[in-house]
């Protein structure tokens, strides 16, 4: 075991994390925009979440993917995110979609095998939290942010966090005050607001936050003055935020109080209700009831404020498998978290009964209706979730029509030519989305396809065909981009002024060559309708009609990399017919675009993603020359528990195909490192993955061609011509990046990095080549 494994194993046994911020990370959840509540729910083996929302008139119970265990969530406007046991993943939720009948499907945003995250903070359109061993904050985009939210930066270390709408804010662990960062004015004028106040606990709403000052343990509220959110109240704990209202838990009682400004107008108490803690969205509150470890919830954006949520008895803290020391082991314990560990009880400080705080609006909340035995609760939960996980887990693994499910008949034989090397007229093409044809070639050996893409069409948006007709000229010769073995590609401008690539797939007698074509349109369908990142290809539609299956992606203006590094035809006004990629800063800016995207098919997708056929031809270029990774026909989901290898007919690229899977038939994520470090010599030398010498004789494989003198210090033999050489500063980048680019096709899967370590590694290149331009 490594030292920085060892260490987070040592930290997680002894010194368990606690949920200090309640109102940010809690063991349930408030979606305010979608009026949706979600728990991490007791009594079974895996500490999953189930969701109830009700909204439009209509509620419903629906289920969370994966069946996994989680130690907290947080809420955001339309979406929520939970932390998995131990903190080394990151999921979220949208709830806005339309739910399909498995359940709110996730999207992972974060996961490391050694990195343990904890305070997840998820804002009105962030995802924050705070890495358990150094304290740093680490943040992301939200669900529906168009500029990325920023991180406060390596540099400050913090206690705990907490995220508002645009903003978040921490308590700081060196002394105590209070630092909030953000993409809107309000987080600067907080922080000015709290000066040198030192804090033990913070908690964000939407336009102000409240806290508990150290030592004296009295609740202020900053913010916005028109909330009059800036006087400092009597002792509570258990404090949640809204957008114009504050509530918290009296320490002794349990009892709720709201208010509205920092005026003394008396007091609001929700009924005679003890909570263990409280949680607010924007506009209702909802509370973990002490006596059944049920959820009611009361406020003018909930319907039926008072009566418990149908999502049973939730957990009230996280279960560790740590013995409970500091402040003991909550009751009910082993029954609440089933063998899986046990809830720590929060060490708090028998607070006195406060003065009365200014009421709020909110309707009061009646007494729970007809709680039932928290032991019964557990078992009726255990098995209604069970039953519908179970049939959720059928239905995903079936297809739902015969074409998507049936093994493809189309096997290639590969041929020999007189010169000894495969021949790629035997071979189809495997075509890249908008972009032009790359000349290479596919190898497709009997692949099959088991996921049905039919429940993915709600996501994108359909077309008729009679549009995509009318937007490409009636497929006219003059707008095809490219072709391959799925169809042609179009140009096409839609009748809104969208500019987009239409793939459509062959249709006739010749699809008797080519029975993958529905395979391949229900791959990507049912793959890139689920995926959404800035260095993937972004799927717009689809349209399907009797024989005919099209694809309509995003236009790539800059057409792909194979086509800018080969002197081939080029997509988009500024790119001249004799165009190169002519530096090293941005040809490894463009391998950096692309592994990223690689990345977060590996480690961030879920299920996680095999791409199958990583070529230059696959990599495409927008308007601002990001890479984006295209052509998703040929990939493959598994599950997480099965990650190290998949046995199946191998598929790929001529000059790309991973050695070990080609022979051996067994695919790893590092099958598609080995594609990518062939594009990293493409990217070094200029040559094709397969390339005549230039005295005319082979082809020649690159790998063998470059590896050799990459590995005897030779590399400036190797580089592109057409670049000047690289100066002496940045030298040392290009030979690392082209150490990688060795290390990326070694033979055996077992010696090549994960996908990570070449972002890592590219990251550390690009700055100093960005320096020298």
């Amino acid at each position: 075991m490594s030292l920085p494994i060892l260490l987070i194993v040592i930290f997680s046994v002894f010194f368990p994390v606690t949920i200090r911020a309640l109102g940010s990370a809690s063991t349930y959840a408030v979606v305010s925009g979608t009026a949706t509540v979600c728990g991490i729910v007791a009594g079974e083996l895996t500490q999953s979440i189930l969701c109830y929302q009700n909204r439009n008139g209509q509620s419903r119970t629906v289920p969370v993917l994966p069946n996994a265990s989680f130690e907290s969530l947080s809420g955001g406007y339309t979406f929520f995110c939970g932390l998995t046991s131990g903190g080394l993943s990151i999921l979220c939720w949208d709830t806005a979609f339309n739910v399909s009948y498995s359940g709110f499907e996730p999207r992972r945003i974060y996961n490391s095998p050694r990195v343990g995250m904890t305070d997840l903070a998820v804002g009105d359109d962030q995802v924050c939290a705070r890495e358990v061993s150094k304290g740093v904050a680490r943040c992301w985009r939200g669900e529906r942010g168009k500029s990325l939210f920023p991180s406060p930066g390596s540099d400050l270390e913090f206690s705990s966090i907490t995220s508002g709408s645009g903003f978040s804010c921490g308590i700081l662990a060196n002394d105590s005050r209070v630092s909030c960062w953000g993409i809107v004015p309000v987080a600067g004028e907080i922080q000015k607001q709290f000066g040198n106040l030192t804090m033990s606990t913070l908690v964000a709403g939407v336009s102000h936050v409240c806290g508990l000052t150290a030592g004296s343990e009295f609740l202020v509220c900053k913010g916005k003055d028109e909330f009059d959110q800036l006087s400092a109240h009597p002792r509570y704990s258990g404090i949640a935020a809204g957008a114009n209202f504050s509530c918290a838990i009296r320490g002794r009682s349990g009892q709720v109080v709201c208010w509205e400004g920092g005026h003394n107008r008396g007091s609001f108490e929700v009924g005679n209700e003890s909570f263990e803690t409280i949680v607010a969205g924007s506009n209702f509150v909802c509370g973990l009831v002490s006596s059944n470890l049920t959820v009611i919830c009361w406020g003018p954006g909930w319907s039926n404020p008072g009566s418990n949520i149908p999502i049973g008895t939730i957990i009230p803290g996280p279960c560790v498998r740590s013995p409970c020391v500091a402040c003991g082991t909550y009751p009910n314990s082993d029954n609440l978290c089933r063998g899986s560990g046990s809830i720590c009880k929060p060490c708090q400080v028998d607070l006195p009964v406060a003065l009365p705080l200014p009421p709020l609006t909110l309707p009061p909340v009646p007494r729970p209706v007809s709680p039932m035995n928290r032991l019964s609760q557990v078992f009726i939960v255990i098995g209604s979730v069970g039953a519908f996980a179970g049939i959720c887990a059928t239905l995903y693994c079936l297809c739902v029509g015969e074409r998507f499910c049936r093994k493809s008949d189309g096997s290639v034989q590969l041929r020999e030519t007189d010169s000894g090397v495969l021949d790629p007229a035997d071979m189809p093409t495997q075509m890249s989305a908008p972009a032009l044809v790359e000349g290479q070639s596919s190898i497709s050996i009997r692949g099959k396809r088991t996921e049905s893409w039919s429940k993915h069409t709600d996501i994108v948006e359909k077309f008729s065909l009679a549009e995509l007709s009318a937007a490409t000229r009636n497929f006219s010769l003059v707008c095809k981009i490219g072709s391959g073995s799925f169809g042609t590609v179009y140009r096409g401008l839609l009748t809104d002024g969208r500019e987009v690539a239409i793939k459509r797939g062959r249709t006739g007698m010749v699809m008797k060559k080519y029975r993958d074509n529905e395979n391949a349109f229900g791959s990507e369908l049912a793959i890139l309708s689920r995926l959404n990142h800035k260095h993937l290809v972004r799927l717009i539609g689809f349209c399907q009609e009797g024989n005919e299956w099209l694809l309509v992606y995003e236009y790539m203006s800059n057409g792909t990399l194979h086509g800018l590094l080969h002197n081939r035809e080029t997509m988009g006004s500024s790119s001249g017919s004799d165009y190169i990629v002519d530096s090293w800063k941005m040809r490894i800016k463009i391998a950096l675009d692309a592994a990223r995207g690689i990345e977060y098919l590996h480690n961030y997708a879920v299920p996680p993603i095999i791409h199958r056929d990583i070529k230059s031809s696959n990599i495409l270029l927008d308007a601002d020359w990001t890479g984006r990774i295209s052509d998703f026909g040929l990939s493959l989901t598994w599950p997480q528990s099965d990650k190290d290898y998949i046995s199946g007919e191998a598929v790929g690229t001529v000059g790309y195909i991973d050695p070990e899977y080609y022979v051996m038939n067994t695919l790893t994520t590092k099958s598609d490192v080995y594609g990518f470090g062939v594009v990293l010599l493409q990217l070094l030398t200029g040559k094709r993955a397969v390339f005549k010498d230039e005295d005319g004789s082979g082809p020649q494989s690159l790998v063998e061609y470059a590896v050799p003198h990459i590995l005897a210090g030779d590399l400036q033999s190797l580089l592109d011509r057409r670049i000047k050489p690289p100066a002496t500063n940045e030298a040392g980048a290009v030979e690392a990046v082209a150490r990688t680019a060795a290390r990326c096709v070694s033979l055996e899967g077992r010696d090549r990095p994960d996908i990570t370590e070449v972002v890592i590694d590219l990251e550390r290149a690009l700055p100093v080549l960005t320096s020298s331009v």
